[in-house]
């Protein structure tokens, strides 16, 4: 089996259709089909029925995604142990991380990575989905999850309490929201992850029972906004509250949940030179 063939196979596989294979591997559509109608002609088997909701598995089909799946794995493992003996500070390192951590940290670090090595290239992709280190989505991840996988390097940055805030402005309109109201009579602002996850949500404790959720937004810079604007009042990890300008409220009171932020990176290229200076500087920005 090609290996080309195979990667192609391998997307079909997990797309479903043509058209998102052909977008997953930056491919045109035709191509995608081609491929596929040559594998399985040197196979000499149907690999997928086409069916109405997209290409499903045959039996044979079902016995070759293995064999391609394992190939897949064996050329991420080939360019992760060769990458790590590459001593060159020269080359691309694909990082990953949310746009509140790239805005305040990690592009500041990309900065002075440039200026003491300016033959390494970052592709930074800011993203709140889990890039996979093992499949090489990315060389270095900057999360607020530490992952279980064994083969991956987890080194945590910070661990931050999360307080209650709201801007000057919305707390002279409205004041301070009173304990043991649940937050009757003010505006709610809430990131929509955690709150669709939450059996009953709250804020530092206090249930959000009687509030008004305005507005729900699925990244921390987003809600950081809404709040520096004034739109309500939600959670925010104390730092971020701080730097922003907000008025905390109940400081005595935060989550029991801190906000952890982990640098993770593969094993295989941890002695990396290109991949070393850039999580080097990585530290150093939250260091400070």
């Amino acid at each position: 089996m090609n290996w080309d063939d195979a990667r192609i196979f391998v997307a079909l596989y997990r797309e479903g259709t043509l058209r998102a294979a052909a977008r997953a591997l930056d491919i045109d559509q035709a191509t995608v089909g081609r491929r596929l109608a040559v594998l399985e002609h040197a196979l000499g088997s149907t690999l997928f029925l086409r069916t109405s909701n997209g290409y499903a598995l045959t039996q044979v089909g079902k016995l070759a995604i293995r064999a391609a799946e394992a190939m897949e794995q064996s050329a991420h493992d080939l360019v992760r142990h060769t990458q790590g003996m590459d001593k060159r500070l020269a080359g691309e390192v694909k990082l990953s991380t949310t746009d509140a951590l790239a805005q305040e940290y990690v592009v500041p670090a990309i900065e002075r990575l440039h200026a003491k090595h300016p033959d390494v290239s970052v592709v930074l992709d800011t993203t709140t989905h889990v890039l996979n280190l093992a499949k090489r989505e990315a060389d270095i991840a900057v999360r607020t999850v530490k992952p279980r996988n064994p083969d991956l390097l987890a080194r945590r940055l910070a661990s931050w309490e999360v307080g209650l805030f709201a801007s000057s402005a919305y707390v002279r309109r409205h004041g301070e929201p009173v304990a043991g109201e649940r937050f009757s009579g003010h505006d709610l602002v809430v990131y929509q992850p955690h709150f669709a996850k939450a059996r009953a949500p709250s804020f530092v404790g206090e249930p959000l029972t009687d509030g008004r959720i305005v507005a729900r937004f699925n990244t921390n810079l987003t809600l950081r906004a809404a709040l520096k604007a004034g739109l309500g009042v939600s959670e925010l990890p104390v730092p971020m509250g701080e730097r922003d300008g907000l008025v905390r409220i109940w400081p005595e009171r935060s989550n029991d949940v801190s906000y952890e932020i982990w640098l993770v990176t593969h094993r295989d290229l941890r002695h990396t030179a290109r991949i070393r200076v850039t999580i080097d500087e990585i530290v150093l920005a939250f260091g400070r």
